[in-house]
């Protein structure tokens, strides 16, 4: 399974992708937004990432931006089933990369393939209290807050750390702004 946007390429992860996974996400503002993700991020982390095997029911994808020559990594998205079973989205894009739309597009096409192709009821997301820009890119999509505040495990930050949940019906239509910023 492979999804196509104006900018970006999102598929599989391959061997061969393990040198540029690393460059990407080996940047500990990157990582420190991500639960699994262990800081540092060696290479021998982005060899092991490519390798697992994953849910063929659920998609999980490096991002890559679409350029006229080879297409540059720039982030990974993914879809997963939590500790509850529910399924969760995630993301992360390369800080060079941040402020460009980038993982709203990404997720947009994920969302759109969780709700036509796999016609998944729900999805749920969460994004850690000191990453306000993962909330904007869930409500752009139409997550909403559950009202419910966890602590989860952050691998790179070594702690537990406070995450919002948000939930998405399938279908759900996006606002333009986090509603916490029109104030």
């Amino acid at each position: 399974m492979f999804a196509r946007t104006e900018r970006l390429l999102l598929r599989p992860a391959w061997e061969e992708d393990a040198s540029a996974l690393h460059a990407a996400i080996g940047d500990e503002s990157v990582v420190r937004n991500l639960a699994r993700a262990p800081w540092p991020y060696r290479v021998e982390d982005a060899r092991s990432f490519v390798g697992t095997a994953r849910d063929p029911a659920l998609p999980d994808f490096l991002i890559f931006c679409r350029t006229h020559g080879s297409p540059r990594l720039i982030g990974g998205i993914g879809l997963q089933r939590d500790d509850s079973g529910a399924v969760e989205l995630g993301y992360w894009i390369g800080r060079s990369f941040w402020g460009l739309g980038f993982a709203t597009e990404a997720a947009r096409a994920m969302v759109g393939m969780a709700d036509d192709s796999l016609r998944i009821p729900a999805l749920v997301a969460g994004h850690f209290l000191d990453n306000p820009a993962s909330a904007n890119v869930l409500y752009k999509l139409g997550f909403r807050p559950t009202g419910e505040v966890v602590m989860r495990r952050s691998l790179a930050r070594g702690r537990e750390v406070a995450c919002a949940r948000f939930v998405r019906e399938a279908g759900a239509e996006g606002e333009i702004a986090n509603p916490a910023l029109a104030a």
